[in-house]
């Protein structure tokens, strides 16, 4: 039985950070990933960090053809739509690293980068960290809808028996908010935007067509695992979206609803905030990642 990579699912960590990076040109894939393969987290039972590594769809689709999920793509090209435009800034491979504090993920992610010089650059940093729990920057509970950490590996992992079992497809985008116009709005207001309460999370009903909550709906597109995180300074901050699928049709469908790219209203949140990054990953199993 394929075994994910543990670290997709490792809740309540403080600190995470994103490395996108590209190979170097020239360099054979295969020797890329196997540099990455032997990356490794430190052995401790008290602040350690957790590891996670992902490939662009056609570089694992290269180097590992029989581990790789079907139908899987990398985020090649812009989603245009009324709602705005979603940005393609396909890397080569991410890593994403969390941990208890951000001094431990500071030194591995410096640890990383000299361990693949060479074969891949850093091409791309995002730090994130929790805000009051479970809030992102808009002041709402962010995942209401996640699954259980039990339910979680039967949303988020391609199962026993298909290509690429134990494996996961990550979409990762960093997303600002116009922090601005955002507090301009009244709670009320606010509420229409996200589709729920502001203080209770509850979804309200009727639902707002245009909502975020309308707009992304998983009874409709397909149930994902999200890892959402804040980022960003006083002046420029937002969200890291990070959702995980044993499919890449929910992900996709949900991005070409909310900018209104599939001929429906566009997602109010939309007004408030803008995709500046966009990519998915191959997240292989422990097992294909070894091999």
């Amino acid at each position: 039985m394929a075994t994910p990579q543990p670290g997709i699912f490792a809740l309540g960590t403080a600190s995470h950070a994103y490395l996108e990076l590209d190979l170097v040109e020239g360099v054979d894939p295969a020797v890329a990933v196997q540099r990455v393969a032997r990356l490794r987290e430190p052995r401790t039972t008290i602040g350690g960090v957790n590891l996670v590594a992902g490939f662009r769809p056609e570089l694992w689709q290269t180097v590992a053809p029989a581990a790789a999920p079907e139908r899987v793509t990398g985020f090649n090209a812009a989603i245009t739509g009324p709602g705005g435009t979603l940005p393609a800034t396909q890397h080569d491979v991410v890593l994403w690293l969390t941990g208890a504090t951000y001094d431990v993920v500071f030194d591995l992610s410096r640890g990383i980068a000299m361990a693949l010089a060479g074969v891949a650059a850093l091409a791309y940093e995002m730090v994130g960290w929790p805000y009051h729990h479970d809030l992102d920057l808009t002041g709402f509970i962010d995942g209401t809808e996640n699954p259980t950490i039990v339910e979680a590996p039967s949303v988020a992992i391609v199962p026993e028996g298909r290509p690429g079992a134990g494996a996961s497809i990550l979409l990762l985008q960093q997303w600002e908010h116009d922090a601005i116009s955002w507090e301009g709005l009244p709670v009320a207001a606010q509420e229409d935007v996200i589709g729920r309460r502001k203080a209770t999370s509850d979804e309200l009903d009727p639902r707002p067509p245009g909502s975020h909550v309308a707009r992304t709906d998983q009874d409709t597109f397909g149930r994902i695992f999200r890892r959402n995180i804040p980022y960003g300074t006083l002046t420029r901050h937002g969200t890291i979206f990070v959702g995980f699928s044993a499919d890449q049709h929910p992900l996709a469908s949900m991005l070409e609803s909310m900018v209104g790219a599939n001929g429906t209203p566009p997602d109010s949140l939309t007004g408030v905030a803008r995709a500046l990054t966009g990519a998915y990953y191959v997240v292989p199993s422990l097992e294909a990642l070894a091999a």
